[in-house]
Parts: structure tokens; C-alpha cells; sequence
């Protein structure tokens, strides 16, 4: 419960001073900006400006517990008004910087006053946070001064002050300590926030790398993401793969669109499966029609083979199984050849593929039997010692002419 109740405390300071609308960079600012200013205030107005008015330091005293006020009461205005952070942190670091010179100046030194302008490395991490590289460098080229300043004014302060010894080397410890502590936690609140940024950018570009994938093959998309010129690949032997409903239209004339759309939902979502069991690529899919590819981007001697596999399962998947109450039955057609392969737009783009072996596997769809899978004679001579063909005969075929077909039947079981 202690745990917690720090870290809300904590939580409740560090969100002083934000407003709802602050970009990024301004809630990371602002996050740290309360924490700081207030530790500081409180080691500066409340320990050491008592002690030294204590240890009859009068004038390094209520310098001290003059700057911890002055912070805390701009802060307050700063948090009251929503002024901009950035005036603010540049008047409190001039004051911050002018009390930590004529303190050390008052006391004799660096090592007199216990090292207090080592907190002008913390005004210039705090500037570099909240200003930016140009203006923090300005800020801490001033600190540099200041230690030359001081460097140079060392011969003519005083040797002594009337600090104990031992309080001095307390006051040193402390503030190495300090200026530590807030600029290791400094640090790691920003890299803390880079991890995240990064993880975030991380887990963006994996969404955008998995959305392209799901548009274009794995090596396109690698083309794309790094190379900007026109996609084009003549491949000499591929095969083609066309799959349709029969009696699409008036069956779907008699369903609601949110039906219409689950049942081709759950048909082509087992058909992605399929394309990512055999290594296939989908090329797009056209009202009820689905149409995929093997043997591209990257050719392959058993593209043809894969696709009668996958020919088979699909009509295995659809016969004799119900969606939404419907029995559906696919017309499949299959053609091999060469084709030419490429990217086309260059918004909503697609890889597709074009050619006379294309326009012949659609013909072999559209001109095949209920629940029949027809492939051309091209198809036949590459998986003929793989699978069971029976002779369709030559058959009119829109656009060709007579061709041989074929209707693939079943693996061979003897292979």
C-alpha cells in the first residue's frame, strides 16, 4: 500500500501543469519538469539555505532560500495560467544559474561551497529536455562560463567560510548525489520513452508489413517498401487457378448482404489457408470468384502439382458441407503457361497477372462442370503421373476455340 501511495504522489506531481491537449513532447516535458523543480526547491529553501544561515552564512543562506521560493512561486503561477513551459523554464534557469555563480563566489569556491554549480549540469540536461538541442546548447556553453568564470575568480575569493568542514563535505556528497540521482532519473524516463516510441513504431510497421503482405507476395513488397519503379516479370511456366460458384446470382439475390458476405467470408478464409498450406500466391478474388496462382513470384518445377492439391481440398472443403444452411457448389479451372507478373496503380495497388494463360484458365472455369475441376491439356501433361485425370474430350472453348480438356479426378494412390 506504501508502494502505491509514493507512486500516486509522484503520478499527482509529475501531471502538474498538463493540459489535456499537450502533444508528446510537451506531456514527456512536463512529466519530469514538477518533479525537479520541486526537489530542488525543497533541498535549496528548506536544507541548505537554514544551514548555512545556521553555520552564520547569512548571505549564502537566504540566497539559497530566496531560489528555492522564487522556483516554487513561479511554479505555481506556471501551473495556475498555462503559460508556456518553455518562458518558464528559461526564467527559473537564469535565476538558477545566477544563484548557483554568486553562491559559490559568496563561499570561496567550488569545493568551499560544497559544488553547488554542479547543478547547473542539471539546468542544462532540463534545457536540453525541454528547449531542444539549439537553445540547450546556449545553455550549456553558459554553464561552461561560469565554471571558467569561477576558475579564474578562484585566486582572489576567500580560503575559508565559516562552514565546518565536515558539513562542507556533506553539502558535496549531497549534491553529486542529487544532481545524480534526477539526472540518471532524467535519462531514464526519456529512454524509457524511446523504448516505447520504438516498440510502438515497432509493432506499426509489423501491421503495415502484415497489411502489405496480405495485398502482395513477400518479395514485391520487399521491391516496394525500398525501390520505387515499375513491376514487371515475364515467368515462362506458371499455373493458374479460377474457382466460382454455380448459381451464384440468384442465390444470392435470396440473401441478406451481412449473409452474403459471412458465407464467402468462411469459404475463401479456408481457401487463404489452403493457399498458406501449399505456398501459393492469391491474386484477388472477384465477386464469388476466386482466383490464385503457384509458381509466382518465385518460379517453381512443381507449381502445377500444387495447385491440383490444392484444387482437390478446396472441392473436398465445399462438397457435401452446409454454410449458413446453403449447399454450395464450385466450378474450377486450371490452365498452365508463362505469364507476365506485375504491379499496376499506384493507389489500392495489386499484383496481378496477365496473358493468354490467364484468359485460358477463366475459360476453363467458366466452361466447367457443377463441382468439376478442368484443366487444359498444358495442366495435364505436367501432373499426369501425379493424378487421376479422365478425358473431358475436346470442348468449345469462347475466344479459343476447340481445345482438349480434362477433369482432375483424385491423387494416385499407387504413387
Amino acid at each position: 500500500m506504501a508502494q502505491s501511495a509514493d507512486k500516486n504522489i509522484f503520478e499527482t506531481i509529475s501531471r502538474l501543469g498538463a493540459k489535456s491537449d499537450d502533444n508528446d513532447e510537451e506531456k514527456a516535458v512536463k512529466h519530469l519538469l514538477p518533479l525537479n523543480i520541486i526537489g530542488i526547491s525543497i533541498f535549496f529553501a528548506v536544507l541548505m539555505g537554514p544551514l548555512h544561515i545556521y553555520f552564520r552564512e547569512p548571505f549564502a543562506g537566504f540566497l539559497y532560500i530566496g531560489n528555492g521560493l522564487f522556483a516554487l512561486i513561479n511554479f505555481w503561477i506556471y501551473v495556475s495560467v498555462h503559460k508556456n513551459y518553455r518562458i518558464f523554464a528559461v526564467i527559473l534557469g537564469g535565476f538558477g544559474f545566477l544563484t548557483i555563480l554568486v553562491g559559490t563566489i559568496i563561499l570561496g569556491g567550488v569545493i568551499n561551497s560544497g559544488g553547488v554549480i554542479l547543478w547547473g549540469l542539471l539546468i542544462s540536461m532540463m534545457a536540453l529536455i525541454g528547449l531542444g538541442t539549439k537553445r540547450a546548447l546556449y545553455v550549456f556553453i553558459t554553464y561552461m562560463a561560469e565554471i571558467a568564470l569561477i576558475a579564474l575568480l578562484q585566486p582572489f575569493l576567500r580560503q575559508t567560510n565559516n562552514l565546518p568542514e565536515s558539513f562542507v563535505r556533506f553539502v558535496l556528497a549531497l549534491t553529486f548525489i542529487s544532481v545524480s540521482i534526477l539526472v540518471f532519473r532524467g535519462f531514464t524516463y526519456f529512454i524509457d520513452q524511446r523504448n516505447q516510441a520504438f516498440d510502438l513504431l515497432q509493432q506499426e510497421q509489423e501491421k503495415s508489413d502484415r497489411l502489405l503482405l496480405n495485398i502482395l507476395p513477400k518479395g514485391i513488397a520487399n521491391i516496394l517498401k525500398n525501390e520505387q519503379h515499375i513491376i514487371a516479370d515475364h515467368i515462362n511456366s506458371v499455373s493458374i487457378l479460377f474457382a466460382d460458384v454455380v448459381n451464384f446470382t440468384p442465390m444470392s439475390a435470396q440473401m441478406s448482404p451481412k449473409e452474403l458476405v459471412e458465407l464467402l467470408n468462411e469459404v475463401f478464409s479456408h481457401f487463404d489457408r489452403l493457399v498458406e498450406k501449399y505456398d501459393l500466391e492469391k491474386i484477388k478474388t472477384i465477386g464469388d470468384c476466386y482466383m490464385v496462382a503457384s509458381g509466382v513470384p518465385q518460379p517453381r518445377a512443381d507449381h502445377a502439382i500444387a495447385l491440383a492439391n490444392m484444387a482437390l481440398e478446396m472441392r473436398s472443403f465445399t462438397t457435401g458441407q452446409l454454410f449458413l444452411g446453403r449447399q454450395l457448389s464450385f466450378r474450377i479451372g486450371i490452365n498452365s503457361g508463362p505469364v507476365v507478373a506485375g504491379i499496376i496503380g499506384k493507389k489500392k495497388f495489386s499484383y496481378d497477372l496477365w496473358g493468354d494463360t490467364v484468359n485460358t484458365a477463366s475459360r476453363m472455369e467458366s466452361h466447367s462442370l457443377g463441382s468439376g475441376i478442368q484443366i487444359t491439356e498444358d495442366t495435364y501433361e505436367l501432373i499426369k503421373d501425379e493424378f487421376i485425370c479422365e478425358p473431358r474430350g475436346v470442348i468449345n472453348v469462347k475466344g479459343k476455340g476447340e481445345m482438349n480438356a480434362w477433369l482432375l479426378m483424385d491423387k494416385r494412390r499407387d504413387r
